[in-house]
């Protein structure tokens, strides 16, 4: 699927047959974004898919579930907000099988920012072009002026023109996010708004990521793609108006999908060569590992035959994020009219995003149009602290949104969780890969390397399809290609600065 970026970069799979005969049979543990992008391309294909999925519903991180408030009325909760970034090109493909007319996201005008301090940005009206977009955003931002250029040191910003995948992991996977940015030494209000947004948007503290993932970050929202930081929404409940049809297409293709089936293990022999344990066991042709991080460790852990002892190390060695925290509050009167349906916070505590879900999701407006009151939600990443969490966010959101300290709460959910792979310094090399040292067995999720420059759900539904590729590859069938923002910085000219000037950050 091609975006506007005439520069999106198309990756084609091995050439091949155009189906499978119907007699191999794929196992996918996980129902998340990878393992459901894994089992349409291998349904597609003609594979038999029985996909697992520990909860009662799909979507993993993006899924959701009914709830009834105390008012009566009957809703649904999900694991919190997501923005469908116009560069997430595999991901959008994933969507479009259930949304050719492409209504289930609706855009949103802005992507603003705000610190306490007062200093705020907004991405609306840029140019889409590099390098025009970041000189529009300099010449604009109260933040990042030009007259603070001098003052940033050039040489270790430089390789952020110059990304490419694994080279920029090579450079500077051994420094944390935080360090680098110090040596590039950009103004503080940029640093905060921008940088510590952005990372902490990865779920973890900038100390605690690997600077070749923020400056990957960069390249494929700002620097290396003419897409922009505009992002969609989903239009409905992620089960509505997404897994629920994608669920049903993959029963129309002969698949089965079992929800509520958590796989314990994975043992090889059988028949075909694998055996899944869950209720009942299964033999199939080959494995999809597109579990979460404890998931996968833990099925690992309790699979004895699978893989090599290396292997099995690096998958033991996978760490988590810090918790992060969603808190949905139904309110008896609305949020201002002219807030924005999401905003990006820094120096509010814990807190690190609000959105006011009425302004763009249907049920969420149907409730606020009945009632009068307003759906708002918010997000706190990398917590230190998890007790007093929730009472901290809601403080912070009376201070963003005053109006909401009058209001009175309906009902409220809240979903602590800490199941977010974690990409810290030095931890590139050592990171599992799509391809196992398993025959027939693969691994898919936004845990799993790809050398490709994508992230968070675009890495997701990038590995498993490409899960799927390589599967399917092995049968001589052909897979779905792939897409990505440019591989590489967009200017020859300065790549070629970036490699003379700016190695060696560190």
């Amino acid at each position: 699927m091609r975006g506007r970026d005439r520069r999106a970069v198309r990756i084609d799979p091995p050439p091949g047959g155009p189906t499978l005969d119907g007699t191999r049979t794929v196992a996918v543990v996980g129902g998340g974004v990878a393992g459901l992008a894994a089992a349409t391309v291998l349904a597609e294909r003609g594979a038999r898919v029985v996909l697992y999925e520990r909860e009662d519903h799909l979507g993993g991180r993006v899924g959701g579930w009914p709830t009834r408030l105390a008012d009566g009325s009957d809703v649904t909760m999900t694991r919190g907000f997501h923005a469908f970034f116009r560069q997430y090109y595999n991901l959008r493909a994933l969507v479009a099988r259930v949304d050719p007319g492409g209504t289930a996201l609706v855009g949103v005008p802005d992507y603003p920012l705000w610190h306490a301090g007062g200093h705020r940005e907004g991405f609306a009206g840029l140019p889409r072009a590099v390098p025009w977009n970041a000189l529009a955003f300099l010449s604009r931002s109260p933040t990042f002026a030009w007259r603070d250029l001098p003052d940033v040191d050039a040489r270790a910003a430089l390789p952020m023109l110059d990304v490419s995948v694994p080279g920029t992991y090579d450079a500077l996977d051994h420094l944390d996010a935080a360090t680098y940015l110090e040596r590039v030494r950009f103004p503080k209000p940029a640093h905060a708004l921008a940088f510590e947004v952005f990372s902490r948007s990865f779920f973890a503290h900038p100390r605690q990521m690997s600077a070749a993932e923020l400056v990957t970050m960069f390249h494929i929202y700002f620097l290396g793609s003419s897409e922009g930081l505009l992002f969609d929404v989903a239009a409905d409940p992620f089960p509505h108006g997404l897994w629920q049809p994608l669920a049903r297409r993959l029963e129309r293709l002969r698949a089965t999908v079992r929800t509520g089936t958590p796989v314990e293990a994975v043992s090889t022999g059988g028949s075909r060569g694998f055996v899944v344990h869950a209720t009942d066991d299964v033999e199939v042709d080959a494995v999809v590992l597109a579990a979460e991080v404890p998931g996968l460790r833990a099925v690992v852990a309790a699979s004895p035959d699978l893989g090599t002892p290396g292997w099995r190390d690096s998958i033991a060695a996978l760490e988590t994020a810090p918790p992060f925290l969603v808190s949905r509050y139904w309110f008896d009167r609305p949020v201002r009219a002219d807030r924005p349906g999401f905003l990006g916070t820094s120096g509010y505590g814990p807190l690190d995003n609000v959105s006011v879900l009425d302004h763009f999701e249907h049920e969420a407006r149907a409730w606020a149009a009945r009632t009068g009151g307003s759906v708002v939600e918010l997000h706190g990443y990398a917590l230190a602290e998890v007790d007093g969490a929730e009472k901290l966010l809601l403080d912070q959101l009376h201070q963003v949104y005053p109006e909401t300290r009058e209001a009175r709460t309906v009902d409220e959910r809240h979903e602590l969780r800490a199941d977010c792979p974690l990409f810290p310094p030095g931890g590139w090399r050592s990171r599992p890969t799509v391809v196992t040292p398993q025959d027939g067995l693969v691994l898919a999720g936004d845990l799993v390397r790809v050398d490709l420059p994508v992230a968070l759900m675009e890495r997701a539904a990038t590995t498993g399809f490409t899960a799927a590729n390589h599967l399917l590859g092995r049968w001589g069938v052909r897979g779905t290609p792939l897409w990505s923002v440019p591989t590489k910085g967009r200017g020859p000219i300065l790549r070629g600065v970036a490699r003379t000037w700016g190695r060696n950050p560190s």
